[in-house]
Formats: C-alpha cells, structure tokens, sequence
C-alpha cells in the first residue's frame, strides 16, 4: 500500500518559501536535537523513521514496533515496585490515578468509540445524553449554572476563558497569576499574540498569588478584564479565592479560576467564591496518562455568559410526542461563519474522553470523590513528611497544600530525577526558575491514591541515597 503524503513537494516548497525557510530540517531545528529522530533519506528525498525494509511482512512490522515501543517505561501500579515500569511521584497536571474496569468497560463501547459529531441528533441520543450528564456533574464540580462539552485540554481552556472575560468587559488586559502551570500560560502567551489579550504576570509570595494593590475605587490605569488563578496552584499551594474575588470586584474584571478536579472532593467550589469562569485539566477523571494525551479541558461559567460559551453545549427538551430528548444548542454561528467578530473559533470538543470523565464521575458519586481527594491527601502528608525529614530538604514555599507539594533539594532536582529512575521511581517534575514561579529550582512532587505506603517508604528511601 502506498504511504499517504499529505502534502505535495509544490506545497511544501510554497511553505518554506513563504516562511523563509531553505528546507523542512530547517524549519524543525527549534526542536532540540536530542528529541529529533534523525531518520534516513530514500530515493526519493524523503526521511524514513523505521528501520524496515519496502515490503515487510506485518510481523516483521509488528515485531520492530514492539521493539521500539518497549524502549517506554510505563507507570507501575500500587504494590509494583522496580523492574515492572515506574512508580509515579510526579504531578503537575497529569496524574497517576486508577481508571475503574468499569469505567474503561462503559466508556469504550461502540455506541462511544464509532460516535464522531452528533449533527444528526436522532441517531446520536445516547451521545447526546452522555455529553449532557457530564455537563451536568462538571458544572456542580465547579459551583456554576453551565457547562460546555469539553475542550481540548485544560490550557485551551484557560486561553477561552481569557477570550471571554476579555469579550465580556471589553477590557484586553489578564491578570496572570504565576501559579499557574507555565504549560498554561506559555499557552495563553502563544495564542494572546494573536488574539489582542495583554497578559500581565502576577509574581507569588511564598507560594501564593500576591495581586497588586488596588484603589478602593478601582481607579488603576489598565484594569484588567480578567484575573486567573489556579486552585491549588502549579506549586500544590491553595490560594486565598475570596481574596481574588475581592480584587476582581475591585477592578471590574471577571474571575477565572483553574481548579484541580479531583482536589474539588475536599475543597469548596470556586462558583461559591465568586468565580464567574472555572476551567480545569479533566485527565485525572477517567483518562490514564496516555504518554501526555490527548487529555480533556473542562469550562463552566455563569448563565449569563452562556452565549459566549465556546464549543458545543447539549440542552435537554422534549420532541414532538412529549418524550425527553437531547440537542446541540446555544450556537452561536459567530464561531461558524462570522469569525472576525467571534470570542471563540472552537466548534468541538473531546467526546470520547468526555463520556469516560463522566462515567468516571458518576461511578465516583460525591462520597467517591471525596474519599479519592482524601486518600491523596493523606498519601501526600505522608510523603512530604517522610521527605522533609531528609538532611537537606526543605520545603520550597510555606503555603498551606493539599495533593501536591514543592520542596528545595541538596542537590541538583533534574539529576535527582534522573538518578531515581534507576531505582524505578518518576521521582516528580524538577522546577527551574520558570516553574518554581521565582521560588525554583526544586523538586513537585505528587501522591495519589495509587501510592501505597511500601512504595512511598522505598520511594523515601531511595530520595536519601540519591541525595547524599
């Protein structure tokens, strides 16, 4: 079978030359060598990236690709210790968590997998539905009247948002805390060149977001059209929401708020502080690591702001005969045909992993989350505890945390983590100054109910001799 080329050798040069470009090597250098595949030139000019001949028979395919693919370590789970993949510590947006059987068992039936768009909804109910029940629990998640279908991943997420407070107040300025994942806000500076969004970082004090100081009477030269914090924040810590509320009110901006969805077990829900906009990474919900994706962004709002709302949202009313049905509704076809004048582009969302965040929350029950976050929780306290009880390590910020935490190491953080591996522990994201909001370099380290005490005992252990 001939391989499908996507573009032609015509387009690839009208590329280059309209980028100022001598070839496509050129145009890939910004990737780091060390992340390259070098590939090898065939007749034809082209890089080849497997190492197999024209023809091979599947096996022999199959066979190279089971090669490569065991050059991965995959995470370990609970009472899997070295040599049987990693036990994971790191956070920072992807976590290690337990995917029910019957989770992966409801969410990867046909009637989801096959499922593409449900422009014809009476043949698409039962996505439709799916897709309303998961509306439903992310909205009580956040405290808040409304929520889409999904999006992309929780940063596009927190880029819309910005969109939309921006769009509302008619103000472009964001006010950025820097507790934000810097992922997210690399993100959001990425897409804000185009947009017309000024963002405006805000350092942090000790771990939490220190806005600046307001008049009474809001009187500032650029007030913001929006404030965006995350809760917890990228270092573990919670951030003080009523107080954000209050600068916001202060200011005339909106609140956007990054919330951890599994951390809302135990916290109070950003609506009943005030938020008027609450995103989030949904990938603890149903979504295994997946090598980093795709993941699943969750949006909520008010229900005033449901017209700027932006990819799909599902309304349930009744047919003709009086029977419950369900629809795509609430479009505004700005984002469809008028896009000049729209705050959103976004005409999708992530459906498969959006019934498998839904399944994953309606198995939970509001008991179930909550337990999850205090298993976490307790996991966490642990391993902080067992660490800061290390020569050497102390703690990065003095904040209060929850499922997640930072500490400053007697040693280089990103040696440390390549140390551990050799002892079979993804021993947490090594924070440089970027990372650590200021406060780096040092060490995110993340517990989940994954976490047994045997493996935080030996993952403690093995940080000792790493760290002498």
């Amino acid at each position: 079978m001939a391989g499908y080329v996507p573009h032609t050798d015509a387009e690839v040069e009208s590329m280059l030359g309209f980028l100022g470009l001598s070839s496509v090597d050129e145009l890939f250098s910004v990737v780091p060598a060390a992340l390259r595949l070098a590939g090898r030139p065939d007749p034809s000019g082209r890089r080849r990236f497997l190492d197999l001949p024209d023809g091979s028979a599947e096996p022999d395919v199959l066979a190279e690709m089971e090669r490569l693919a065991g050059a991965n370590l995959a995470c370990a789970g609970p009472g899997v210790g070295a040599g049987h993949g990693l036990v994971c510590f790191a956070g920072g947006g992807a976590y290690d968590h337990e995917v029910p059987e019957a989770v992966r068992a409801l969410a990867s039936r046909s009637e989801y997998v096959t499922a593409y768009t449900p422009y014809q909804p009476e043949v698409a109910q039962g996505v439709l539905q799916a897709l309303f029940e998961y509306q439903t629990m992310v909205a009580r998640l956040a405290g808040l009247a409304v929520a889409n279908a999904s999006l992309y991943d929780g940063a596009s997420a927190c880029v819309e948002a910005a969109n939309l407070a921006t769009a509302v107040t008619g103000r472009p300025g964001v006010w950025l805390s820097l507790g934000v994942h810097p992922h997210w806000r690399a993100t959001m500076a990425t897409l804000a060149a185009g947009s017309g969004v000024e963002l405006v970082d805000v350092p942090l004090d000790d771990g939490v977001t220190a806005w600046p100081q307001v008049a009474p009477d809001g009187v500032s030269p650029d007030p913001p059209g929006a404030l965006v914090v995350a809760y917890p924040n990228h270092l573990g810590c919670l951030e003080d929401l009523g107080l954000a509320r209050r600068v916001a009110d202060t200011t005339g901006a909106l609140l956007v708020v990054a919330l951890d969805p599994v951390a809302a077990g135990l916290l109070r829900p950003p609506g009943e502080w005030g938020a008027d906009v609450v995103v989030g990474e949904g990938q603890p919900l149903g979504t295994p690591l997946s090598f980093g994706g795709p993941y699943l962004g969750l949006f909520t709002c008010r229900l005033e702001h449901v017209r700027r709302l932006p990819g799909r949202l599902v309304g349930e009313t009744v047919d003709t005969e009086g029977r419950r049905a369900y629809v795509s509704t609430l479009r505004t076809r700005e984002q469809d045909i008028r896009r000049e004048r729209a705050s959103s582009n976004v005409c999708t969302n992530q459906t498969l992993i959006a019934v498998a965040c839904g399944v994953q929350l309606a198995w939970l029950g509001t008991s179930g989350l909550r337990e999850l976050a205090l298993r976490c929780a307790r996991a966490t306290r642990y391993t902080r505890e067992s660490l800061l009880a290390l020569d050497g390590v102390e703690p990065l910020v003095g904040a209060p945390t929850l499922r997640e935490f930072a500490l400053r190491l007697p040693a280089d953080p990103a040696v440390v983590v390549e140390r551990m591996l050799e002892d079979g522990f993804l021993a947490g994201i090594a924070l440089d100054a970027d990372g650590g909001a200021g406060n780096g370099p040092g060490l995110l380290v993340a517990a989940t109910e994954r976490r047994t005490r045997s493996q935080i005992d030996a993952y403690v252990a093995a940080m000792d001799k790493v760290i002498r």
